[in-house]
């Protein structure tokens, strides 16, 4: 298996879990902006000091949706598989 279908398969299950945790959640809007603003600052965290630990995370339209949507754990994931 090479490294974009294992990439594909693990954002999927990360999609579902995010899913399930929001509909789950008493406050579903609160929670996915909480998530959204937490996502959105770790990308831009990742990307402005990711250079000075050896990964570099690019600001594209993929990036951008995966961490507002997922949050945190989609920037994580992204860091994880550049070392891979």
């Amino acid at each position: 298996m090479d490294t974009e279908m294992l990439f594909k398969i693990l954002c999927g299950a990360i999609a579902a879990v995010m899913i399930i945790y929001y509909i789950r959640r008493q406050k579903k809007m609160l929670s996915f902006f909480i998530g959204a603003f937490t996502g959105g600052a770790a990308l831009f965290i990742v990307n402005k000091y990711g250079p000075l630990f050896g990964t570099d995370i690019p600001l594209n339209l993929f990036n951008i949706l995966g961490s507002l949507i997922l949050g945190a754990p989609f920037v994580a994931f992204i860091v994880i598989m550049n070392f891979l």
